[in-house]
């Protein structure tokens, strides 16, 4: 029975090592995904940068042709001042000339303000674009491991697969199926007893199932139904034996009083 319960314990302990490595594994291309995420972002970030910078630069080759359209309007204008003949003409040249550099003003004063926006987007764009350049390096850093990880995991994953199946071959197949079946249910089909409890469930062992499991018996926890052993090696150790104190020692020595 000791033997079958060391078996079941070191399957049960590959089988854990195992879908602990099997996890990691499946965890890998997160990893993955996550860095080409951040990457994809701050691509779109560049990318809307680029597009503001582009929309600036249309808006001010616009803002130039309506400046050049009044400048045309201020010199015809201008030219016809020579040949007006009423007040009337002059006042009215005056007003078109006067709105058209007014409108000049305002067209450059736009114009100035998107040089700024400009300003400041370029420097965002660069800002962008070196994130590009890092995240990109750190994915292709993050590919390189996963790849090198994932074969490290394989060949760990291979030799606990040889041990696997080696210790099956040790175990009664009757043992053997109803570690499987608790293994499926319950994540682990074997708990060991400690102070009287299961570790798997917590729960209490009766006294005499106790007593069974300390004489080296394999039972069936009455809670979570996994397979309960007891180790020796995990007992506590017992405290050393006290010395006994000595007869009368500790009393108060009582003092004769004087008649």
């Amino acid at each position: 029975m000791q033997v079958l319960i060391e078996n079941l314990v070191k399957l049960q302990s590959v089988d854990l090592e195992r879908a602990r490595l099997g996890q990691a594994a499946r965890s890998l291309p997160a990893e993955i995904s996550q860095a080409e995420a951040a990457l994809a972002a701050a691509q779109r970030q560049a990318a809307e940068v680029s597009d503001a910078l582009n929309r600036e630069e249309t808006l001010r080759t616009r803002l130039e042709r309506e400046i050049a359209g009044h400048r045309q309007k201020v010199a015809r204008f201008s030219a016809q001042q020579d040949s007006v003949k009423t007040p009337a003409q002059a006042e009215a040249i005056e007003h078109e000339v006067h709105f058209a550099q007014q409108e000049i003003d305002r067209i450059e004063n736009e114009e100035f303000a998107s040089l700024e926006r400009s300003e400041t987007q370029e420097a965002a764009l660069a800002a962008a674009r070196a994130q590009v350049e890092e995240l990109a390096a750190a994915l292709d850093k993050t590919r390189e491991r996963v790849a090198l990880r994932q074969q490290e995991l394989a060949a760990e994953q291979a030799t606990l697969q040889v041990e696997h199946e080696a210790l099956r071959q040790l175990i009664d197949p009757e043992w053997l199926a109803r570690y499987d079946r608790l293994s499926a249910s319950r994540g682990t089909g074997l708990a060991r007893a400690e102070n009287q409890q299961c570790t798997g469930c917590r729960m209490g062992v009766r006294p005499q199932t106790w007593n069974q499991l300390r004489e080296g018996e394999l039972l069936t926890c009455d809670s979570c139904s996994r397979l309960l052993y007891w180790d020796s090696a995990m007992a506590p150790v017992p405290k050393s034996p006290q010395p006994e104190p000595a007869a009368g020692a500790g009393r108060a020595i009582r003092k004769h009083q004087r008649a």
